[in-house]
């Protein structure tokens, strides 16, 4: 899951300047977006994804028997997208349920980036998910997403690159 984790914290860090929504509004009103996801932020958290997965493509023909899993460079991509892409989807909502850039959205801010993923994957390379993401990987996928989404807010909180701690 490294290539879907690390997009958005780097799009976070690395992020700024041209909002993906230009700055318009939805039929609602309301921004589509949001200031928060810009072009840069995309761009730079997909590529730190797909680098990532291709760096554990490499530790994997270094070390074979490992139990890393066998990415391929389609799987990384896809995983790296997705991730941001259910990030977008999430704060698409998240400006239809009214609710402002940083504020809490449980489960949702926890899980967009999960579903993104698996989505994409199960579109574009549903053989790569049902082979890698057992029943255990799964529930563990589950289980660790929350628990390193707060920890990487508190850390990307306390450097002052995210205005709070959630």
């Amino acid at each position: 899951m490294l290539p879907a984790y690390i997009p958005n914290p780097v799009a976070a860090l690395l992020g700024g300047g041209t909002p993906i929504d230009l700055k318009k509004n939805f039929s609602d009103g309301n921004r589509i977006f949001g200031d928060g996801k810009t072009w840069r932020g995309l761009i730079t958290g997909i590529l730190a994804g797909i680098i990532t997965g291709l760096i554990l493509i490499w530790l994997a023909g270094l070390f074979p028997p490992a139990s890393l899993p066998k990415h391929t460079l389609l799987s990384v991509t896809l995983l790296a997208i997705g991730a941001l892409l259910g990030d977008l989807v999430k704060s698409f909502f998240k400006r239809r349920f009214k609710k402002e850039r940083g504020a809490k959205w449980p489960i949702a801010d926890q899980y967009d980036l999960v579903a993104g993923a698996f989505l994409l994957l199960l579109i574009g390379d549903p053989a790569w998910l049902f082979a890698t993401v057992t029943l255990p990987a799964f529930l563990f996928i589950l289980i660790i997403t929350p628990v390193l989404h707060r920890a990487t807010n508190i850390i990307g909180y306390i450097f002052k690159v995210k205005e709070v701690p959630w």
